[in-house]
Formats: C-alpha cells, structure tokens, sequence
C-alpha cells in the first residue's frame, strides 16, 4: 500500500496499511487488526515531538502558555488539517455503512488516523523519521500556534469579545440543511441581539455553529482594528 502525500517510503507497507484500517473494517474482515492501538501510540508521540520542539524554541515563554500552545497544536482540528493535506479521505479503509454515514470526512475519524500513521512510521524507522515527519507537516499549524493564530471554541471567544462590553444575547439558528440523512450538511447562522454576524457550514450542526462563529469573530475583529481597538 503506498500513501504517495506523505512522501515516505516504509520498510514494512503492513504497517501502513493498519494504520489505514478502522475498525469498521476490520470488523468485517475476520483476524484483522485495527489501528486504534496505533492510534494510541501515536498521540503520545506527537505530544513528545511538539513538547521538545516548544521545550526548545519556546524561549520566553512560561510553563502555560506552552501548554495552552501545545493544545492547539495535539488536537482534532489540526490532525484533520494534516489529514486532508494527506488525502486520508480516499485512502482509509471503511466499511461500507460507516462510508455511507460520511465517514471518509468525518473529522475524528481522519484524526485518528493521522495519529495511526505518526506511530506506524515511528515503529518502521524511529523516533527521528517520525519527529521529521510532525515537523514537515505542522509546520504551519505550529507557527499560527506561537503566535496564538488557532483558536479552539470559536464559540467562546465570540462570547468572550461581545460580552466585554456589557449583556447581549447571542442566537444561533439553523437555517437549511441539505443531502440525504446519511451525508447530511447543515448550514448555520448566528445572531447578536437579532442582527446576524455570521453564516456557517458543515457536516454536523456544531461544527456548523462553529464555522458561523469563527465568521462572526473574523468580522468583529477586523471592525475592532479599523477602529484601532484591542482584540486580545
């Protein structure tokens, strides 16, 4: 099995191939394995790669905030980021229901997978492989981390900014939804005080609300710097 976006070549192709099994897959096939041990494996990798990494560049900055940094980087966002630069989408192996309920894009799925992945390739050629290959592909992402680009709950932080000034009311309304129900996309709008801010999509209604607040927070933001005000 080849995954030619990683751009790596493994010893031992059956590893990349668990890596690549769900378990709604193995499920259906008889002695297979699934990658949800690697999985587990390769969550305390990435969180060893990204803590020497902010242990060494992260200079002037103490204990948590390179904790709340990290966090941004380990997470579920930002493995599907990876996920999707991978095309882990096509190449997962899935059953046919799970297929059908929209598992080739469903953000946690994809997650783990990356996860899988990062642990198959340090199990083929080590810590050093791995560690250069979390660097190459988060790169990005841990550069919008340091400088604290990545916001986790779009949600909150909308409440947060709003509230500074004094009560309103935020609303957050389905407006549509489109596809058939097992492939079903949602499409969100919020409200402050009856006036909409912002419009949202995705494949459930919290990541919709979601994206309608991350929406919302990029227009408050950027009104609040045309205005010269502070936004953090």
């Amino acid at each position: 099995m080849k995954l030619k976006e990683l751009n790596r070549e493994f010893q031992d192709e059956g590893l990349l191939k668990l890596a690549l099994t769900h378990s709604s897959y193995a499920n259906q096939h008889q002695g297979m394995e699934s990658n949800e041990k690697l999985e587990f494996l390769g969550d305390a990798i990435l969180q060893l790669v990204i803590t020497r990494f902010l242990y060494a560049h992260g200079q002037g900055r103490g204990e948590g905030e390179l904790t709340k940094i990290r966090a941004m980087i380990v997470c579920e966002p930002s493995l599907y980021e990876v996920a999707l630069k991978w095309n882990l989408g096509h190449h997962i192996l899935i059953s046919h229901g799970e297929e059908a309920t929209g598992g080739r894009v469903r953000q946690s799925l994809l997650a783990d997978a990356v996860e899988a992945i990062i642990a198959a390739l340090y199990l083929d050629q080590g810590l050093e492989a791995a560690d250069e290959l979390v660097l190459t592909f988060f790169d990005d992402i841990i550069q919008r981390a340091l400088n604290h680009e990545i916001i986790l709950d779009y949600k909150t932080r909308l409440q947060e900014l709003l509230q500074e000034s004094g009560e309103i009311t935020i609303r957050y309304e389905l407006e549509r939804f489109e596809g058939p129900p097992h492939r079903r996309k949602f499409f969100t709008k919020v409200s402050v005080d009856e006036i909409t801010m912002g419009r949202g999509s995705g494949m459930s209604k919290k990541e919709a609300e979601q994206e309608a607040a991350k929406n919302a927070l990029s227009k408050l933001v950027t009104q609040r710097v045309d205005r010269g005000e502070k936004t953090s």
